[in-house]
């Protein structure tokens, strides 16, 4: 597999599971908040404040495993992207302290 691919395939696992975790966070954090009692915010689109303690057939805390897993990949993932452009860090960041040596 050539480089240019490998690179879109990450970057592209990346974008998708950093939208997947807003998409979580904002459920723990608007839907099922700690401490509502099951009430929510009132963002779950029903009539009135009936007890929300499921979102799609999860509680907040199922949600916050996912979060979690999802947190955990994004690391790897980032990893996977420093390493592939290892070469390109460390050449600029040469270029950058040679460049401010040359200037004092």
């Amino acid at each position: 597999m050539k480089r240019r691919t490998l690179n879109f395939i990450i970057d592209s696992v990346s974008f998708i599971n950093l939208l997947a975790l807003v998409f979580t966070a904002s459920i723990i954090r608007y839907v099922l908040p700690p401490g509502t009692g099951g009430l929510g915010r009132g963002l779950h689109g029903g009539p009135g404040r009936e007890n929300i303690k499921y979102f799609w057939s999860l509680t907040r805390h199922q949600w916050g495993d996912i979060h979690f897993y999802l947190a955990a990949l994004f690391i790897i993932m980032m990893v996977l992207h420093i390493v592939l452009h290892w070469k390109w860090i460390k050449n600029y960041l040469e270029f950058l302290f040679i460049s401010s040596y040359k200037k004092s």
